[in-house]
């Protein structure tokens, strides 16, 4: 907590990883959920940073910043503000290998991506995407 008792905001980063017409979906078995790759800043980390290691550490691929999205904002499981801030993002090395945060990493067109992920602000980035193309 702050000194005023107010919860510090969580700041996260991520990425829609693009290949094909299509984007990557992971599934984290922890939570048992559909998601885009994401997660919380390192200490001295730039969202921009967080975003590359994130893609990297989830789902095994070196990616590209490419434009970055509408920041995200809601109240997270506990109950504080998180800010998620998103870049589209293109593969350029590594390949996906299961691991204890994602076990399942899946290249949908941007339909089959809303329909599986399972957050509403997921579906929304998405959505945006498409109405931009």
């Amino acid at each position: 907590m702050s000194p005023g008792g107010i919860a510090p905001q969580v700041e996260a980063a991520g990425g829609v990883i693009e290949r094909d017409g299509r984007v990557a979906v992971v599934h984290r078995p922890r939570y048992d959920d559909w998601s885009l790759p994401k997660g919380k800043l390192d200490r001295g980390e730039t969202f921009e940073q967080a975003a590359l290691r994130e893609a990297l550490e989830e789902t095994g691929l070196v990616c590209e910043l490419g434009d970055e999205l509408k920041p995200v904002r809601y109240f997270d499981a506990r109950g504080r503000a998180k800010l998620v801030r998103y870049w589209r993002m293109t593969v350029t090395g590594g390949v996906f290998t299961p691991n204890e945060e994602v076990d399942e990493l899946r290249w949908l067109a941007p339909g089959e991506a809303v329909a599986l992920l399972t957050y509403e602000h997921d579906q929304a980035l998405i959505d945006g995407l498409a109405a931009c193309a």
